[in-house]
């Protein structure tokens, strides 16, 4: 397993993309957009793993998958269409003792290179310039450090990614193309399981014995970090737990 302790501030020219000239990434910016925007259309009803399929086909190396270990499906099927396949998590120091756990297992099991991020600080070291418990104070600067910016500098030298986003798991994410344009990291944005549902989810963990949190069989169906993650209630949306009794509904990864 690779970590990689991120930073903030100018990219260094190891960390920058390949092309130095404004007008030369706006044009490359302008055809990945329009190549998203095209797949989506195409690929709206192909499967999850033909979508994969497409996607390594035209990324080779500069594609990834990213997992916040809820559980390893998209991790799985990328697997089966690039055995090897990098596997990008944010290890935000403030995870469940099992999420970790389900990521060591991932990089034992299945055929993909396991990739963790850390933020620029500790938790210890964010406490000492922001306060403790950032994550109750805001909750939107605390993802930002330890999710959105370690994110985006791991992201640099892929062109695309790929997500676990599903269309039923919040009205936020009713919307969510199999494949789009990422506007803020300037990439191709790939969902290949944005249609399915939770029973899809379910069917297919029995079918091919993927891994999976041992929270989300402890009433914790959307897994977040320990500080922000209550179990759900009956009834409840699967998200409800996460940021519960505040407005927040996503950490800032995906919108």
């Amino acid at each position: 397993m690779t970590t990689v302790q991120t930073h903030t501030g100018t990219p260094t020219q190891a960390d920058a993309p390949t092309g130095t000239d404004t007008h030369t990434d706006t044009d490359r910016d302008a055809e990945l957009k329009a190549l998203a925007e095209q797949a989506g259309r195409d690929l709206e009803d192909a499967s999850a793993l033909e979508i994969l399929q497409w996607a390594v086909k035209t990324f080779g190396k500069q594609f990834c998958v990213t997992s916040s270990m809820e559980d390893a499906v998209v991790a799985h099927l990328a697997s089966r269409a690039n055995p090897g396949v990098d596997v990008v998590f944010l290890d935000t120091g403030y995870h469940f003792p099992e999420t970790i756990g389900t990521r060591d297992a991932v990089e034992a099991v299945m055929d993909v290179n396991v990739i963790t991020l850390t933020p620029r600080q500790s938790v210890a070291e964010q406490d000492a310039e922001y306060g403790p418990k950032l994550h109750d104070r805001d909750p939107d600067l605390c993802c930002a450090l330890r999710k959105v910016a370690p994110l985006e500098q791991g992201l640099t030298k892929y062109r695309a990614w790929a997500t676990g986003l599903r269309r039923d798991e919040s009205p936020t994410r009713a919307d969510t193309p199999v494949v789009g344009w990422d506007e803020k990291r300037r990439k191709v944005k790939i969902s290949p399981i944005a249609r399915w549902t939770q029973d899809d989810v379910d069917a297919y963990v029995s079918e091919h014995g993927v891994l999976t949190n041992p929270l989300l069989m402890d009433g914790y169906p959307s897994v977040g970090c320990a500080p922000c993650t209550r179990r759900v209630l009956e009834g409840e949306d699967a998200r409800a737990g996460r940021w519960s009794g505040s407005a927040k509904t996503e950490c800032g990864l995906h919108g």
